[in-house]
């Protein structure tokens, strides 16, 4: 899978799937969904019934501090 790139980042709407933010980690689906099953997932994740929705601006910040890594 490709990485995300900053633009496409920055393009995201206010939340968006875990699937979308697993890609922008470097995680897989699987590890993803079980992360947030196990309330573990590194940013803020918002569950609406059987979804999952992470907030964008948590993973923006989150991204932008593994950059200075």
């Amino acid at each position: 899978m490709e990485p995300m790139s900053r633009e496409e980042l920055a393009a995201l709407p206010t939340t968006t799937t875990i699937e979308t933010a697993a890609r922008a980690l470097g995680l897989g689906r699987t590890r993803a969904y079980q992360l947030a099953r196990e309330n573990r997932f590194p940013c803020k994740v918002i569950r609406i019934g059987t979804s999952y929705r992470v907030v964008t601006a948590d993973l923006q910040r989150l991204m932008a501090g593994n950059e200075g890594s």
